[in-house]
């Protein structure tokens, strides 16, 4: 079973570094990409998130991360992927026991 992820203060905790200096390079690193791009390859998405490509599918497939299909292609819209990874963060138990 996975371990829930940390909270953004238990890792700032963690590196020994500020929490708001933490959720402002987290911020800048998320509009580090290209701002025209509305909807991402699997692969990025993932590379996004910080998953592999067969874990997203999985995501994709149960319909907890939205996607489209274009033709023969699959694309994740970048909202779907920010909307996922709300949802994920605020459905966390950080007090639950591993």
């Amino acid at each position: 079973m996975p371990q829930p992820a940390l909270p953004i203060s238990q890792i700032a905790q963690l590196l020994g570094v500020p929490e708001d200096a933490l959720r402002t390079l987290m911020v800048e690193r998320r509009s580090a990409g290209d701002a025209t791009l509305v909807a991402l390859t699997v692969a990025e998405a993932a590379r996004r998130i910080g998953i592999g490509r067969t874990k997203l599918y999985e995501y994709v497939s149960s319909g907890e991360i939205a996607s489209v299909k274009i033709g023969s292609l699959r694309r994740i819209p970048t909202e779907a992927v920010d909307d996922f990874l709300a949802r994920r963060l605020s459905a966390t138990d950080f007090g639950a026991a591993a």
